[in-house]
């Protein structure tokens, strides 16, 4: 297998003033293509990799019509795009999960003959029950079962998880993290934003929203294509820090926000792994924040030890493909000490405004108006000053804005639910900074 050649870069302001403990960093992770491989070459066939395609048949994909078709011919171009020789297997979902294709409980490699095979199956489903998402995760873990390489699933639902307990889908999250990767996708309305989001944070993938069934092709056919892009598997971000030191938090800050704190698994004495999925040529960035203890005038400490690292052959120990620095250095001039690196003022923004939405979108659901507005408010404030013009649009259409600079707003009185839950959905995507500015701020500010 080609493996793709990993860079890790630091941006930072070292410098902290006198008594200051706090130090944060946004580590930029990029993968290119492989020595010897021409930009955008395709991924070799002899890259292991499995694909389960997960497709509701509630009785709800029957209303109306359109959404059950437009879920099949996805499905069906999803098949067409896994590259031949790849483990396969598409599932039906309601109260329980049932097999479509294989017929047997396993997978097929991906052919000619398997993909039609395939595509001929899924014309024949029908919708009928109900939802129980927790079940379709277990079935798809027993599929992908010891399999090594990439490991991917797409799974689309039109609703809410009604026909299991809130507590048998979190037992099956907790079987299914860090076993594969799972790309979200709600159809129509109907669904919960902030389930459908737990699962793709427990799985490390995305959660998007295909208002319009007619959608559904030209997203799985991108979801497929990313998928089958991917050259290496379970990428982990493995961070030291020194003994006196505490870890505060690791988290993706692009192309999406998502906590990986609560992901760690120890590695060494002082060190622990946070989980960052299947890779090919990409880019991602993580911020860390390390607490330390206060240092002398002058003195520089290594506040962490950022590696990057790939699983290894069988039997063997992981191997360590790149590594960076996270300093810190205690001066008396205030000046260097109290300017912020642009990247980690833009991500903390960033990360501030996926949560202004997702609480104030919350607070108006539980019917608390005061804190929807204010939290909705402080969004506005946000996506104004990043220059979040998609943003921006979609928190109109939510609130009627009185003044974007302090963020005085009133809420919408009708608010067609497709625009709230789009809102929502595409809170937590960011965009990258601009690395030439610089932010400063006196002490006791920010």
């Amino acid at each position: 297998m080609r493996e793709p050649q990993f860079t890790i870069s630091i941006d930072q302001n070292k410098y902290l003033p006198e008594g200051g403990r706090e130090v944060h960093a946004i580590v930029s992770v990029e993968a290119s293509a492989a020595e010897g491989a021409a930009e955008g070459a395709p991924v070799p066939s002899s890259t292991r990799a499995s694909e389960v395609v997960i497709i509701d048949t509630s009785g709800s994909m029957s209303y109306p019509g359109t959404k059950l078709r437009a879920a099949i011919a996805a499905a069906q171009v999803a098949v067409d795009t896994l590259r031949d020789g790849v483990e396969f297997a598409v599932v039906s979902g309601s109260n329980a999960a049932k097999m479509v294709f294989p017929r047997h409980q396993g997978t097929v490699p991906a052919t000619p003959d398997t993909r039609a095979e395939a595509k001929h199956a899924l014309s024949r489903l029908t919708a009928a029950g109900g939802t129980a998402i927790g079940s379709w995760l277990r079935l798809a873990d027993d599929l992908f079962g010891g399999r090594d390489g990439i490991r991917h699933a797409i799974l689309l639902t039109d609703g809410k998880n009604q026909h299991e307990t809130a507590e048998e889908l979190d037992a099956a999250l907790a079987r299914c993290g860090g076993r594969f990767v799972c790309d979200c996708r709600g159809v129509g309305t109907d669904w919960e934003v902030a389930e459908l989001r737990k699962v793709a944070s427990a799985l490390l993938g995305s959660v998007g929203m295909v208002a319009d069934p007619a959608g559904l092709v030209e997203d799985f056919r991108a979801m497929t294509e990313a998928a089958m892009g991917k050259s290496v598997a379970d990428v982990a971000l493995r961070v030291w820090t020194p003994q006196t030191a505490r870890l505060r938090f690791v988290k993706q800050v692009s192309p999406s926000v998502e906590d990986l704190t609560g992901k760690r698994a120890e590695s060494a004495p002082q060190a622990g792994d946070y989980p960052l999925g299947a890779w090919g040529a990409e880019s991602r960035d993580y911020h860390i924040c390390v607490e330390v203890p206060p240092g002398e005038i002058g003195k520089e400490l290594r506040a962490a030890w950022v590696k990057l690292v790939v699983p290894g052959p069988p039997g063997e120990e992981a191997r360590v493909v790149a590594t960076a620095n996270v300093l810190a250095q205690w001066t008396d001039d205030e000046a260097e000490s109290t300017r912020i690196n642009p990247r980690v003022a833009g991500y903390t923004g960033q990360a501030e405004l996926a949560a202004a939405i997702q609480e104030g979108l919350q607070a108006r659901k539980d019917g608390d108006l005061d804190t929807a507005t204010a939290r909705l408010g402080r969004a506005v404030v946000l996506a104004g000053e990043a220059g979040n013009d998609e943003i921006t649009a979609m928190l109109r259409k939510v609130v009627d804005v009185v003044d974007e600079a302090t963020g005085t707003v009133r809420l919408k009185r009708d608010i067609a639910k497709a625009d709230e839950m789009e809102l929502d959905t595409r809170s937590s995507k960011t965009v990258r900074t601009r690395k030439d500015e610089t932010v400063t701020t006196r002490r006791g500010e920010g």
